[in-house]
């Protein structure tokens, strides 16, 4: 596969108007990633999948990650979608989009349309971090219930009080269920006790 310099020219030429960055992911994951406005990430995912170069016709992993406002900065939630080709057996390339945090404007296009293995994932990115995906074909939570409000991986998530804490070895965790009044099953009762005897 080419180099990401390339392809970031490649598809910004297929694309005519698309805005593409390329940016480091982190130390860790050593992974370049192209970075795409909202308005061409889905056109530029399609070019991806569609050109006879590239051929992605697998997307393996979506993803979310918050990042909230700092002094200098806007916060904004990420969208990553992880890309591989089985046909040419290469990839991944990674594409990113940026949608602003608050909720009304939290939204960026689905790629269900374009790879099925998105459906369930783009889903979970909605349920976990409220993130809209335009022109998805049954956007409703898939791991909270219907009524619940709230998207807890934002990091300024506060976990309601009234929590009913499982049973756990960890004294930190058994500590807080009783500071925040969280309801607690027996068996987590008798384990602080121990704990605390300890």
């Amino acid at each position: 596969m080419e180099a990401i310099e390339k392809i970031k020219e490649i598809a910004a030429q297929a694309v005519p108007g698309a805005k593409i960055e390329i940016i480091n992911s982190t130390p860790a994951a050593q992974q370049p990633a192209l970075l795409v406005d909202r308005e061409h990430i889905y056109g530029v995912g399609k070019f991806f999948k569609e050109d006879p170069r590239f051929q992605m016709d697998f997307c393996s992993c979506v993803t979310a990650v918050d990042y909230p406002a700092k002094a200098d900065k806007p916060g904004y939630v990420e969208v990553v979608y992880h890309l591989y080709s089985v046909a040419q057996k290469q990839g991944p390339i990674v594409l990113k989009v940026r949608a602003p945090r608050e909720l009304d404007q939290c939204r960026v296009p689905s790629l269900t349309a374009l790879w099925r293995a998105c459906e369930f994932q783009e889903r979970e990115a909605y349920d976990l971090y409220g993130v809209k995906f335009d022109g998805h074909p049954d956007l409703r939570r898939i791991l909270m219930w219907d009524e619940f409000t709230d998207f807890p991986m934002r990091k300024d998530y506060v976990p309601p009080p009234d929590y009913e804490w499982e049973p756990t070895p960890h004294d930190d965790t058994l500590q807080r269920a009783v500071q925040e009044g969280g309801i607690m099953p027996p068996t987590a009762v008798e384990e602080l006790e121990r704990a605390k005897k300890k």
